[in-house]
């Protein structure tokens, strides 16, 4: 029963084809592309609202340099957002609990505003490293500290990604299950029991677009100190 629970974050294979490379490709295809018209229908006028106002809010505090980012960033925002919801569809796969690919996206996006700092203003980005006004003794110390703190920044990022998405999934089979089991045995418990699902379902499609913010926010928070 333990290990029936977690195969639902195995990635599937279908004729020694891993799925999770369909998985990641078909969100693009469910996003509806502007027309040649001079009017567009509600929906595209809805999609292009929520972009100019996700990424106004999201470049408002970086310097103009670190406006390039813009279509990265909103790119990875609507991929994340996508592939998160629909993992909470039946028989479907969320490739976002998998470690392997939240840390390869977080990995060379982190490193990319690691170089950028370390070529554009290379003293301000070491100058993160060792805060001002720190006594001689404890120089070394907090140098060594602030390293670690900066390489652990990819790992936080989709270990953070990872584990939301696998608390939230493992949390409804389990609390589905238990709905299941006490059906015939105490139908009250299990409809209050169904009731509490749906509710964490409705939560869970929450949790699913808040990490797709916070990866990607926390991302442009790391390119602002180096741009």
């Amino acid at each position: 029963m333990t290990l029936s629970f977690f195969d639902q974050f195995m990635s599937p294979v279908c004729m020694g084809i891993p799925l999770i490379a369909v998985a990641i490709a078909l969100p693009w295809t469910l996003f509806p592309t502007p027309t040649n018209r001079w009017l567009n229908n509600r929906l595209l006028t809805l999609q292009g609202w929520f972009m100019n106002r996700f990424v106004s809010q999201l470049l408002l505090p970086i310097n103009m340099g670190g406006h390039k980012w813009a279509l990265i960033f909103t790119s990875l925002m609507v991929f994340l957002m996508t592939i998160n919801m629909l993992g909470l569809l039946p028989y479907t796969f969320t490739p976002t609990t998998q470690l392997s690919l939240n840390l390869g996206l977080a990995v060379p996006l982190w490193l990319a505003t690691v170089i950028i700092g370390m070529r554009n203003q290379p003293t301000h980005a070491l100058g993160h490293l060792l805060p001002e006004g720190t006594p001689g003794l404890l120089i070394p110390v907090l140098i060594i500290i602030e390293t670690i703190s900066l390489f652990i920044r990819p790992l936080a990022l989709g270990v953070r990604l990872t584990a939301n998405l696998t608390a939230g999934h493992l949390l409804i089979q389990l609390i589905a299950t238990g709905a299941f089991v006490l059906m015939p045995l105490m139908p009250t418990v299990a409809t209050l029991t169904a009731v509490i699902l749906f509710l964490l379902t409705l939560l869970e499609v929450a949790v699913a677009m808040i990490q797709a913010y916070v990866f990607v926010l926390l991302l442009s928070l790391y390119l602002q100190e180096n741009v």
